[in-house]
């Protein structure tokens, strides 16, 4: 029999104590920072592009070209509305760590337990800790037997965990068996729970569709400002009415610079979002479904994840047990089905799957001793329907086979069939009874218990590599447990232990690689799992994370894409991109096609809107430095900002190709296509200049309208031209709602130019017509001008890749990937 421990000596606080103690170490919750509300908003006015918008709409007001003002306020609005509303709704990972904190604790001061606010715990409390109990702080066991801790959420370990005097136990864990006294030792931020808070903190991204705009951003203001440069010194020369010539400049660089591209892009990606919404799954932020198309490895929790988190019968073995369902029969008398314990529900659930489990209603239980890690067995007293008696158990295997005082053979056989199992990572668990006419116990047989995958785990395993995602499995099993599962799943037996990751101090290329390499890691902490994600990432590797528990949320924060499962903590759900609603994983490869449609549909935009730019700003200004006037208005301007970019939002409706491969921003291959088709633009648009000008001879008000009306429907036209790499024409075809979108605004710009409205200078319809058929012809020619670069970068792609190839670079990137 095994002695209790004598209790550890210890001081018990007074309120004075604790009260200064809470003066030197403060509450114990987890910080939180707030921003106001109002000060995002007005963040959003501030800045380099808003300060241009915002002076152009002041010069407008100065010169009162009120129609100017209204839609240049218009578009500074909408552009800060949009980013607020985004940042506004994300969610907090952080505040949903402190709800999962304990309310209240049962606390020893001054000598008397009492009920205790658990943010008002010291170190140095001592507080009692009972079933079903959230432990409130990490803490030391220093009474009682034993105390079985649910503390997945934390670490990902799939069954309860025992702790005896000595034994630390953590923060947010969960008390499912015995009652124990313990001193707290940590708080706050200071506890596990608050260092995975502190990780969700310190995780920062920056997402690859910012850097996207930012590029093209970068990329549009040095053209716009050395072009806007060039005309103010030439025109202030010219002795051009200054306020004039700034106000013009000011708005032509605003629609130079994509103010509006975040904007529609976050349009696209909204639009895409509900229809992920509609296959269960959630998206919480929206530049995360673009980095979904890029993603090419996940890392996956398996705990809840890959498999079901909850055990499940396995192999037999039997001894004295004349079949499977006798000694299963006898394992589950050995059981109390309202406690709800993992073991006891796999059995019952086990017998339930035989033919002839009904016939269990004929015993009763008379008594029950539950399972305790010092006898490491159940133990039941049953009374059959003939009113005989006798005893069942069932336990460790070790523990039970001594008590059957087997023979050699028999206890050598009942090793290996435990070793057998627990190589294969399942957990055993050993059957015995006795009669009143034995004198000894009876040894059953060996049940086997394992937490099995999930359906559709192996089945979107093979779906994600089939689109060229790596998935790597996480969890803080074992490695045993680890390999069996992934065996099961198809994935490689290549498992990293916690021990076998490289060192934060030593992890260098060398580890990186390791990582990169590795199948899947066991035995981690949430601190692993964040250092595995981040080391990805350093490889330039786009990486997505699921999880479903509070361990998992700085992984998720940290991920390029974090997804929190079905049945997934606040947490993990607060601190996730992507939340899913429908059980399984299935659900990702919906949202990897879906993200890779919203890719096609960005990109064509961003190509769109770079040729666009070029062409208007190129032309204006070469325009105004040849001919020496204005070949179109401010108003003009903006009038076709709202013409192309305002109707351009339809595009995030378009249908587009499904790549099967990982895709990125390649800001090379979009740049130059775009200045390529820019360029042909800018060359159209001088000789139908030259057309207005020395063919029909039109004056100056009326040349205007003729340009406009020109890059109206040229402008749109571009769009078709730069949704595919193939010729437009080919499938897949555009939406309707982006043909009609189309047809739409060009006819509205179309009797805009015919009628004038007081707008601009009306046309004639045979100029309306020539400017349509112009155009038609220009787009033909843009288009082969785009297949003809694209398949010149293809060529000089295929090229690189091989050069990259013989240097056996650790990463490649797949320029030609879209």
């Amino acid at each position: 029999m095994i002695e209790p421990q004598e209790p550890e000596a210890r001081v018990v606080l007074s309120t004075q104590e604790a009260q200064e103690r809470l003066q030197q170490y403060g509450r114990n919750v987890l910080e939180e920072k707030t921003v106001s509300p109002l000060l995002k908003l007005l963040s959003y006015f501030w800045g380099p592009i808003p300060w241009m918008i915002e002076l152009a709409a002041l010069l407008s007001a100065a010169v009162q070209r009120w129609p100017d003002f209204c839609i240049i306020l218009a578009l500074l609005v909408f552009n800060a509305g949009v980013g607020f509303w985004q940042e506004f709704t994300a969610g907090n990972a952080v505040e949903a760590l402190r709800k999962q904190l304990a309310l209240k604790a049962r606390t020893l001061r001054d000598g008397v337990w009492g009920q205790l606010d658990a943010s008002l715990l010291v170190p140095g409390d001592v507080i009692r800790i009972r079933l079903g109990d959230i432990i409130p702080a990490d803490v030391k066991l220093v009474e009682g037997d034993y105390l079985s801790v649910d503390q997945s959420a934390l670490t990902g370990e799939s069954l309860p965990v025992t702790k005896r005097q000595g034994d630390e136990a953590y923060s947010g864990t969960v008390a499912k068996q015995g009652e124990v006294v313990a001193e707290v030792i940590s708080m706050g931020k200071n506890t596990q729970f608050g260092k995975t808070a502190g990780l969700v903190e310190e995780a920062v991204t920056v997402s690859h569709f910012q850097k996207a705009v930012l590029t093209i951003g970068d990329y549009l203001i040095y053209i716009s400002v050395v072009l806007v440069v060039i005309l103010v010194i030439v025109q202030l020369f010219r002795h051009s009415p200054w306020l004039e010539l700034v106000q013009f400049s000011l708005i032509l660089t605003v629609a130079s610079i994509p103010v509006a591209m975040p904007a529609v892009l976050s349009m696209t990606m909204a639009v895409g979002a509900m229809a992920l919404s509609k296959r269960k799954a959630i998206v919480t932020r929206l530049e995360s479904i673009e980095e979904m198309a890029s993603m090419e490895m996940l890392c996956s929790d398996k705990t809840g994840t890959l498999t079901q988190n909850q055990l499940t019968l396995g192999e037999i073995e039997t001894f004295a047990a004349p079949d499977d369902q006798t000694l299963l029969r006898n394992a589950a008398l050995a059981c109390r089905e309202e406690d709800r314990d993992a073991i006891d529900d796999a059995v019952l659930q086990g017998l339930h799957g035989l033919q002839d489990s009904a016939d269990l209603q004929s015993y009763q239980q008379l008594t029950f001793v539950p399972f305790d890690p010092i006898h490491k067995r159940t133990e039941a007293t049953i009374q059959d329907g003939g009113g005989r008696s006798f005893q069942v158990t069932k336990g460790a295997p070790q523990v039970i086979m001594e008590m059957c005082a087997l023979g050699e053979d028999a206890e050598k056989r009942g090793r290996e069939a435990v070793e057998r199992f627990a190589e294969q990572g399942y957990r055993a668990l050993g059957v015995a009874h006795k009669t009143e006419n034995d004198a000894n116990w009876i040894f059953d047989g060996i049940l086997s218990l394992f937490d099995p995958p999930r359906e559709d785990s192996a089945a979107t395993i093979a779906s994600a590599r089939e689109h060229g995602v790596a998935v790597k499995m996480v969890t803080g099993d074992n490695v045993a447990i680890a390999k069996q599962i992934a065996g099961k799943l198809g994935l490689g037996t290549n498992i990293l232990s916690a021990e076998q990751l490289p060192s934060k101090d030593a992890l260098g290329q060398h580890g990186a690689e390791a990582i990169e390499k590795a199948d899947g890691f066991a035995q981690v902490f949430p601190e692993h799992k964040f250092a595995i994600v981040k080391e990805l990432q350093a490889l330039n590797r786009i990486v997505g994370m699921t999880g479903d528990g509070v361990n998992d949320a700085p992984a998720l924060k940290q991920a390029d894409v974090g997804i929190a499962v079905s049945g997934a903590t606040d947490a993990a759900r607060a601190a996730a991109d992507l939340v899913l609603t429908a059980p399984g994983l299935s659900v990702i490869i919906d949202a990897i096609e879906e993200s890779r449609r919203i890719f096609e549909r960005m990109n064509s935009y961003a190509i769109y809107r770079i040729s666009e730019t070029i062409r208007i700003m190129i032309f204006v200004v070469l325009t105004m430095l040849v001919f020496d006037f204005y070949p179109i208005t401010a108003i003009m301007i903006i009038l076709l900002a709202f013409f192309n970019d305002v109707p351009i939002m339809s595009i995030a409706f378009d249908r587009t190709p499904l790549d099967k491969r990982p895709v990125r921003w390649n800001m090379q291959r979009v740049i130059s296509v775009a200045t390529a088709m820019g360029i042909v633009g800018v060359i159209g648009s001088f000789v139908m200049l030259l057309l207005a000008k020395e063919w029909l001879h039109l004056d100056v008000a009326q040349i205007q309208t003729y340009v406009f009306l020109k890059m109206a429907v040229a402008g749109h036209l571009v769009l078709f031209v730069a949704r595919t790499k193939g010729y437009f024409w080919e499938r897949p075809f555009p939406a309707p709602v982006v043909v009609w979108s189309a047809i739409v605004t060009k006819v509205l710009a179309t009797f805009l130019a015919a009628y004038g409205l007081g707008l601009i200078t009306p046309i004639s319809w045979p100029e309306i017509a020539l400017i349509w058929a112009y155009s038609i012809m220009s787009a033909f020619v843009t288009d082969i001008i785009k297949v003809d670069v694209y398949r010149h970068l293809e060529q000089n792609a295929g090229r690189h890749h091989g050069f990259l190839a013989q240097l056996k670079q650790p990463f490649h990137a797949h320029p030609l990937r879209k």
